[in-house]
């Protein structure tokens, strides 16, 4: 199975792993699935350090590396559901990667409640 994390159980997995299910947390570790992080989450990461609403005191691109996360670039073809989307959710950060998880077939695994409305894959 292919899954993106959405960007705050990226941050769960590597600062506060005890916040994921123990469920989840055999769906990360199973060797048969490859888990993402996108670079939409990388994005909103870094505006968040950038204007004080987020601090850590690690490289997240370092760390999911070093965690066995595969990279995932947000491609133009991604992009191209934005603008069928329904305006569930406001978030660019969260519409992105549900626009990204629906083109490529992927499971997104959230906990944010408003993007059950979508057509999306969840875990």
């Amino acid at each position: 199975m292919k899954i993106i994390l959405d960007t705050h159980i990226f941050l769960w997995s590597v600062s506060y792993p005890e916040k994921i299910s123990k469920h989840r947390s055999s769906i990360l570790n199973s060797q048969s699935n490859v888990v993402y992080i996108s670079s939409i989450s990388f994005s909103e990461i870094f505006i968040k350090e950038a204007i004080n609403k987020l601090r850590l005191n690690f490289d997240p691109i370092k760390i999911a590396q070093d965690s066995g996360f595969e990279l995932l670039d947000f491609s133009a073809d991604d992009s191209k559901l934005l603008k069928k989307l329904p305006l569930y959710h406001k978030d660019p950060f969260d519409r992105m990667l549900i626009s990204q998880a629906i083109n490529r077939d992927f499971k997104l695994m959230t906990d944010d409640k408003k993007i059950k409305m979508y057509d999306c894959k969840l875990l």
